[in-house]
C-alpha cells in the first residue's frame, strides 16, 4: 500500500488534521476501503483487457481459442510460438484465409521453417486462347532462359507441365487443377565467420575448415511483408555457380553469403575451379583478382597471400549438431566471466599449460590451431576448454590429444570444438568428462571427397578406469572404452565411418581377425550410431539408431553385442534383428514383426488355413528386408549428413516414444510439424483445393 490513499485526501483538511492528532483511525478504515477499491479496479481493467487476445490473462487464452475455432497443436516442436501468439495468428488468418502469401505464412509459422506455396494450376500446359495470349506458360522451353531450366521441378518452376492425376496428398502428384504445393526447406544455413581458408598450395584454398570441397550456402533475405511470396533470395539452398556469375553482389560482401577479407567484390571472379589435368581448372586467375567456385567451396588467389585468407561463409547443416555459430552458453561448466583469453596467433597448448585455476580456456575467435596439445589435470581441479559462444574454432592436432593427471574428483569439458587430425585419449584419473557441442571428425582427417583418411582408428580412446564421459550434441567417430568406465550419450553421432566399422568396444586393440573386448557401460538417448558395438552393459537405448551389420567373413558374432543382457532396457529404438541385447521394449523391426505375425495369424486362423514357424520366418525375412534405417548421407561432411530420408520407414520417421523420428535428428520432431501442418491446411485451405507438402532440402 502506498503512502497516498486518494480517498483520505478528498476529505476537508479539518477532517485530516483531527484524525491526526486522535492517531489516525479515520485514514485506517479508508486504507483498508481504498484497497478493496483497487481490487475492483483492478478487475474492471483486467475485464477490458481480457477482450483482447495480446493483452488478456493465460486462462483466457482457451477460452478465445475456442470462439474462433482454434485447434491446439504438438507444441514440443523447438520453434512454434505459444497457444497465446498462435490464437492471435488464427485471426490474422481468417481475415486472408485461403489466399497464398497466408497459405506459405502458415507454412513458416507451423513449422519453423522457410516455406513456399505454389498453385500447380497455374503450370499446367493449356491450349492458349488467342484473344488472352499468356507468353510465361509456354509448352516449350526456352533453351537460352537458364534461370527457367536451373528452376525446373523445383519450388520456383516456371515451365509448363503435363497434368498429373496422382494424389498430391500421398506426395506423388503435383501439377493438376485443385493442386496447392507447400515446399519446406529442412536444411538450414549456418554461418561461419573470418575462419582461416585451408591451404591446397600457395595460391589455393578452400572455405570449408575440414579442408574438404564443400558447396557454399545462400544466406536467406528476409521478405518485405507478410504480403510477399517467397522468391529464391529469400530461402536457404547451394549457391550455383552461374546465379553467383550473373549477380556476385547478391551474394558476396559484408553481411551476404559469402566474403572475404580484404577482398573488394570487382576484385571477384565466378568460375568452375574443379579438377582438371593434376590441377585446378581456371587457375591461376589474372593477377589481383580471385576466383571463387561456390559449388565447390574453393577460392583462387592470382597473387599468392603473404597468410591463408580469412573466410565468411555459410554451410547447410540440419540441426545445431557438433559445434557452430548458434546458441549454447547454457551449455557452459564455468563462468562465463572471467576467462583465459585465446586468440590467434597465440598458441592453445601455452594457454592449456598456464591457465588460472576455476577459469574456462576459452578461445575468442574461429580461428584454425595446429597444434599437438597435452593437458595434465590436477587433483581435484576443473578444467574447461571452450570456444566462445557463437564461434566454433578448429583444432588441427600434429598427435594424440592426451589427457592426463587428476583423481578421482577432476572433471574435464570440451565445449564449441572442431577437433581433427588425432584421437582424444584420456590416460589420467578423471571422475568426468564432459564433450559438448564438438566435433571429433569421423575418421580423424578427411580427403577433399570428405572421405575419411583413418576410418578404422578411434576418435575418443578412454583408458582409465572409473571415468564417466557425457556427450551431448556432438559428432565423432569410434569409441574404445576401459571397461570399468561409462558413456552416456545424448542426441549425438558415433560414427565408425560405417555400418561394419567398429563404434564402441573395449581395449586394448585386438588382431585383426579377433573380436575386440567387451567396452564399458553404455547409455544412448536419442542418438545414432554407425557401426558395431561390444559393451559390458547396455544400460538405456532409448529413441536411438543402431546402425550396425556384419561384413562378409565378419568375426563378429552379431553387430551389437552386450555381454549383460539380463541388466539394461533397449526402448523405442531400432537394433539390428540379430543383436545380443537386453529385453528390447516396442523396438523395431521387432515391433513390425510381431504385429504383422499377429496379423498373419488371425487372417489364416479365419480362414482356417496353418500358421507354423515357416509362415513367420517368411514374415520376419520379409520386414527385415525393408524396414531399415535410410539416411540423406553417412559421410560426415555432405548434405543432410545422418538426416532422415523422407523414404525412410515411417516405423523409424516416427518410432520415438513421443512419435518423433529416431536417433541425433529426434529434437527435431518433424513428424509433429508435418502434422501440425496438415492439421492446419484443413482450416484454412479454399473449398475445391488439395494440398501437399514437399521437402525442398
Amino acid at each position: 500500500m502506498s503512502d497516498s490513499n486518494p480517498l483520505f485526501d478528498l476529505l476537508p483538511a479539518i477532517h485530516r488534521i483531527r484524525d491526526a492528532e486522535q492517531g489516525g483511525p479515520l485514514r485506517a478504515l479508508l486504507d483498508v476501503i481504498a484497497d478493496e477499491a483497487a481490487v475492483l479496479e483492478e478487475g474492471l481493467a483486467q475485464a477490458y483487457d481480457d477482450q483482447f487476445i495480446e493483452t488478456c490473462a493465460d486462462w483466457v487464452v482457451p477460452y478465445i481459442g475456442d470462439l474462433i475455432g482454434y485447434r491446439s497443436l504438438h507444441h514440443n516442436v523447438p520453434s512454434l510460438g505459444s497457444p497465446r501468439a498462435e490464437v492471435a495468428h488464427t485471426i490474422a488468418y481468417r481475415r486472408r484465409k485461403g489466399t497464398m502469401a497466408m497459405l506459405e505464412q502458415l507454412g513458416r509459422d507451423v513449422t519453423g521453417w522457410p516455406c513456399k506455396a505454389v498453385e500447380f494450376f497455374q503450370l499446367l500446359q493449356t491450349t492458349q486462347y488467342l484473344n488472352h495470349v499468356r507468353p510465361h506458360n509456354a509448352l516449350t522451353p526456352d533453351l537460352r532462359d537458364w534461370s527457367r531450366l536451373e528452376r525446373i521441378d523445383s519450388a520456383f518452376d516456371r515451365q509448363a507441365h503435363a497434368v498429373d492425376t496422382r494424389s498430391i496428398r500421398s506426395g506423388e502428384g503435383r501439377h493438376n487443377i485443385p493442386n496447392i504445393g507447400l515446399y519446406l526447406w529442412r536444411i538450414a544455413a549456418y554461418r561461419l565467420s573470418a575462419s582461416p581458408a585451408v591451404a591446397v598450395d600457395a595460391q589455393r584454398f578452400r572455405f570449408h575448415p575440414a579442408g574438404i570441397d564443400a558447396a557454399l550456402w545462400q544466406r536467406p533475405q528476409s521478405e518485405p511483408g507478410i504480403t510477399h511470396l517467397a522468391e529464391p533470395p529469400n530461402v536457404p539452398e547451394p549457391i550455383t555457380r552461374r546465379r553467383m556469375w550473373e549477380d556476385p553482389g547478391a551474394f558476396y560482401g559484408d553481411g551476404l553469403s559469402i566474403e572475404i577479407e580484404g577482398v573488394p567484390l570487382e576484385d571477384i571472379r565466378v568460375c568452375d575451379l574443379s579438377d582438371h589435368d593434376g590441377g585446378w581448372a581456371h587457375t591461376p586467375p589474372a593477377a589481383g583478382e580471385v576466383a571463387v567456385d561456390p559449388a565447390l567451396g574453393r577460392l583462387a588467389f592470382g597473387t599468392a597471400p603473404e597468410e591463408p585468407p580469412r573466410v565468411t561463409f555459410h554451410g547447410g547443416a540440419v540441426m545445431d549438431l557438433g559445434g557452430g555459430e548458434y546458441e549454447r552458453a547454457a551449455s557452459f561448466d564455468l563462468p562465463t566471466e572471467p576467462v583465459d583469453e585465446v586468440n590467434t596467433p597465440d598458441s592453445l597448448q601455452d594457454a592449456l599449460a598456464n591457465r588460472t585455476s576455476g577459469q574456462a580456456v576459452q578461445i575468442q575467435d574461429n580461428g584454425r590451431y595446429e597444434e599437438t596439445l597435452s593437458l595434465a589435470v590436477e587433483p581435484g581441479e576443473q578444467v574447461e576448454l571452450r570456444g566462445l559462444n557463437g564461434r566454433r574454432p578448429t583444432l588441427v592436432l600434429g598427435g594424440d590429444f592426451e589427457i592426463s593427471g587428476g583423481d578421482e574428483a577432476a572433471e574435464v569439458s570440451l565445449n564449441g570444438l572442431l577437433i581433427m587430425g588425432g584421437t582424444l585419449r584420456i590416460t589420467g584419473t578423471l571422475r568426468r568428462l564432459r564433450l559438448r557441442h564438438c566435433t571429433l571428425v569421423p575418421g580423424l582427417s578427411l580427403n577433399p571427397d570428405a572421405t575419411p583418411q583413418h576410418p578404422d582408428t578411434p576418435g575418443l580412446v578412454i583408458e582409465q578406469g572409473g571415468v564417466t564421459v557425457e556427450i551431448a550434441h556432438c559428432i565423432l567417430g569410434g569409441i574404445r572404452c576401459h571397461d570399468l568406465s561409462r558413456v552416456e550419450a545424448s542426441d549425438s553421432v558415433i560414427d565408425a565411418c560405417s555400418a561394419s566399422g567398429v563404434a564402441f568396444a573395449g581395449l586394448p586393440e585386438p588382431a585383426p581377425d579377433a573380436l575386440p573386448p567387451a567396452g564399458g557401460v553404455l547409455r544412448l538417448e536419442e542418438s545414432t550410431v554407425v557401426g558395431k558395438l561390444h559393451t559390458q552393459q547396455l544400460e538405456l537405448v532409448s529413441n536411438s539408431i543402431l546402425f550396425a551389420e556384419l561384413a562378409e567373413g565378419d568375426v563378429w558374432p552379431a553387430p551389437v553385442l552386450s555381454e549383460r543382457k539380463q541388466i539394461g532396457c533397449m526402448r523405442f529404438s531400432y537394433v539390428p534383428w540379430q543383436a545380443r541385447t537386453p529385453r528390447r521394449y516396442r523396438c523395431q523391426p521387432d515391433l513390425e514383426i510381431a504385429t504383422r505375425i499377429d496379423a498373419a495369424a488371425r487372417t489364416a486362423e479365419a480362414e482356417g488355413m496353418p500358421f507354423g514357424e515357416p509362415q513367420r520366418a517368411a514374415v520376419r525375412n520379409a520386414v527385415r528386408t525393408w524396414l531399415k534405417p535410410a539416411f540423406t548421407s553417412l559421410r560426415y561432411g555432405h548434405l543432410g549428413y545422418t538426416q532422415l530420408r523422407n523414404r525412410c520407414p515411417s516405423q523409424i520417421r516416427a518410432g520415438a516414444d513421443d512419435e518423433a523420428g529416431m536417433g541425433a535428428t529426434h529434437d527435431l520432431y518433424e513428424p509433429q510439424r508435418l502434422a501440425n501442418l496438415r492439421i492446419r491446411l484443413g482450416e484454412y485451405l479454399r473449398f475445391g483445393l488439395e494440398a501437399g507438402t514437399f521437402t525442398a532440402s
